[in-house]
C-alpha cells in the first residue's frame, strides 16, 4: 500500500484558499481603496477579487479628489484573517492603488447604504407600509394610487430589516447602492 492514501471525495485546495474551516472563521471587512481615476482601474480591482475566487459583498466607487485624479472604492468582502491579510496586500501591489485601508479592523466606522424600495398595497397593506416607512425613517419619493418608492439611508442590517418587513406587504424592486463607510475619529483613508 502506497504512504500516499486519497481518500474518495475528499477535495483539493486552490492556491489562492488559505481558509483552515477548522479554525478559522470568516469574517465580513470593510476595505476603503483609494485609486487613480482612469479607465480600466475599477476592472482590475475586481479582476483581482475575480481571479482569486474572492466574493464582493458590495462594491461603491466615485472620484474624491477631483484635481488629484483619485477615487475611492469601498468593498466589503467576507473572508478569514488570513484571506483579508491577502487581499489587503495584493491591492497594495497594484500600481494604480495608493492607499488600502480595512475600516473593520482600524476601529469603529460609520457605514451608511442608500435603498429604494418600491411596493404596491391597497387598504391595510398599504397603511401599515406607510407606518413602517415612518418608524424606519423611510422617505415617501413617489406615490400612486396603487404603490409608493420608499427611499431609506442606514446600516445595511437596517435596510435588510425594512425589506425583510415590507416583503409580506408587497414589496416588489430594491435598488440599493452599495455601502460607503468612513472610519470615526480624526483619521483618514485619504
Amino acid at each position: 500500500m502506497s504512504a500516499l492514501n486519497i481518500k474518495k471525495g475528499s477535495s483539493s485546495h486552490s492556491a489562492y484558499d488559505l481558509r483552515d474551516s477548522h479554525t478559522e472563521v470568516e469574517e465580513s471587512h470593510t476595505l476603503a481603496v483609494i485609486v487613480e481615476n482612469e479607465p480600466g482601474v475599477l476592472a482590475r480591482v475586481i479582476g483581482l477579487f475575480s481571479g482569486r475566487g474572492y466574493n464582493i459583498d458590495s462594491l461603491t466607487v466615485a472620484e474624491v479628489d477631483h484635481t488629484g485624479h483619485r477615487s475611492r472604492i469601498t468593498i466589503v468582502t467576507r473572508g478569514t484573517p488570513a484571506v483579508i491579510d491577502q487581499i489587503e496586500a495584493q491591492l497594495r501591489r497594484m500600481v494604480p492603488v495608493y492607499d488600502v485601508h480595512d475600516l473593520t479592523a482600524e476601529g469603529p466606522c460609520v457605514q451608511r447604504e442608500l435603498a429604494l424600495f418600491k411596493v404596491a398595497g391597497k387598504g391595510a397593506a398599504r397603511v401599515e407600509a406607510l407606518q413602517l416607512a415612518e418608524i424606519f425613517r423611510a422617505n415617501v419619493v413617489d406615490s400612486t394610487l396603487e404603490s409608493f418608492v420608499f427611499e431609506m439611508t442606514g446600516t445595511p442590517e437596517k435596510i435588510d430589516a425594512f425589506a425583510d418587513l415590507m416583503r409580506p406587504l408587497g414589496l416588489l424592486e430594491i435598488a440599493r447602492t452599495g455601502v460607503a463607510a468612513l472610519s470615526r475619529g480624526v483619521t483618514s483613508a485619504a
